[in-house]
């Protein structure tokens, strides 16, 4: 466990795209987990699940090579199937605690992140839970979801002083490298990054620059 933890608390969090193209996705994907983000998730609100599961674990085979976790998002029975080394809940994506017990059960090291919106309670509920780390957000205006409201920045503040020193705190949404040195300052560990990162002309290159702004 002891190792994927440890590059938990600082750094890019990488999330993929929607992508259809599982040779694109694999593609920058390698560029991204080249420059050693802290973990990548692999998140497809849009493809089928056979598809689904074909790319999550042909991810989990470059992860496994370089040494960064790979988190499922939203579905704990994918991440069972595949062995993942964690998967991240949202809202009404199932029970906290289960998924504890089901990551554990894949063996010592699993992570499990929650989303916690603008909801502090949640984040409580989320460490009591054994989460690993838990999300704010959307902090600023956001691509992916346009409907989300912003985060006030304080709440990471709060989170990093309140929570227990295991928990690491992830911020989310709309996050560039113009705005991310304001969210390790107020105190995330990590910054979740969809667009800003995949969708760069050089994406090895930009999760590089976030990895040299966290002074990893």
């Amino acid at each position: 466990m002891d190792k994927i933890r440890q590059s938990l608390w600082r750094g890019l969090y990488a999330v993929t795209p929607d992508e259809f193209n599982t040779a694109r996705l694999l593609e920058i994907s390698a560029r991204v987990l080249a420059a050693r983000p802290a973990m990548l998730q692999y998140r497809n609100k849009l493809a089928h699940p056979a598809l689904r599961r074909e790319q999550a674990s042909r991810l989990l085979a470059l992860c496994r090579a370089v040494g960064v976790p790979l988190i499922i998002n939203d579905s704990l029975e994918l991440a069972v199937e595949i062995a993942a080394d964690g998967v991240h809940l949202g809202r009404g994506d199932g029970d906290m605690l289960l998924a504890r017990r089901a990551m554990n059960a894949l063996g010592s090291g699993r992570i499990l992140g929650v989303s916690c919106y603008g909801e502090w309670e949640r984040a409580v509920l989320g460490a009591a839970a054994g989460a690993d780390y838990v999300a704010f957000g959307a902090m600023f205006a956001s691509v992916t979801k346009p409907e989300a409201p912003c985060t006030p920045l304080e709440l990471l503040t709060r989170a990093r002083h309140e929570l227990e020193s295991n928990v690491a705190v992830a911020a989310i949404g709309g996050i560039t490298l113009d705005n991310a040195d304001r969210l390790f300052e107020a105190g995330a560990d990590l910054v979740a990054v969809v667009s800003d990162v995949f969708g760069a002309a050089d994406p090895g290159k930009q999760a590089a620059a976030y990895r040299a702004l966290a002074q990893l």
